[in-house]
């Protein structure tokens, strides 16, 4: 071989291998989603629905509240968010029927925050009643009405439907969140709150290409 061909060919090889290592290096990089297989069904309202999967006694959910309170209001019209208390026990069953609960007596937008600083600023034992019952007297509401509906089926069928929809999305903890029941997208794979939102709305970005 020439020096020409010699140098030639160290140069190609030089520029090669760099090339090389950010391929790979891109390749190793976990993906920012999981597929769900099979889907989970979502409603046929025409809108690409995201769900953000829950509980009310996780603080890393508790630290996203605000930021997924502030996103979900400037999403496009043709996405539908949702929340969806997971239930993965008989105790986060219970906490989901709360949730439920508030939005049977039309109580979600007053006490779904406050409950939430409750139990984590304040202690507040979901599983308590007695300690239950007295912050729900304190916040206005008629107790009696409260449990009552807790029990009542329409709740507790929705409680149902959270359960099979948590097994269905094959998720493994909160926060989570769910794209048209196809994608999900876990905190760990988002990497920041920001970056999991950041995620979604590719995902949604991605769903509406193929509509």
């Amino acid at each position: 071989m020439n020096a020409n061909l010699k140098r030639r060919t160290l140069v190609v090889a030089l520029l090669a291998a760099p090339l090389a290592a950010t391929t790979a290096g891109a390749l190793a990089q976990p993906k920012a989603y999981s597929e769900i297989k099979p889907p989970f069904p979502v409603d046929d309202s025409g809108k690409i629905e995201v769900n953000e999967f829950f509980w009310y006694g996780c603080i890393h959910c508790y630290n996203l509240e605000p930021h997924l309170e502030s996103w979900a209001k400037r999403l496009p019209a043709d996405v539908e968010f949702r929340r969806v208390p997971a239930v993965f026990s008989n105790r986060l069953a219970h906490d989901a029927g709360i949730y439920y609960t508030f939005e049977a007596m039309g109580l979600l937008g007053k006490l779904h925050q406050p409950f939430f600083d409750a139990i984590h600023k304040e202690g507040l034992r979901t599983d308590n009643q007695a300690a239950l019952t007295d912050w729900l007297q304190k916040n206005g509401v008629d107790t009696r009405k409260f449990f009552d509906t807790l029990k009542s089926f329409g709740v507790q069928s929705k409680v149902r439907r959270a359960a099979q929809i948590t097994v269905a999305s094959k998720i493994d903890g909160t926060p989570a969140m769910a794209v048209a029941g196809r994608y999900t997208v876990s905190a760990e794979q988002g990497g920041t709150r920001d970056g999991m939102l950041k995620s979604v709305e590719q995902l949604v970005e991605m769903i509406r290409k193929q509509k």
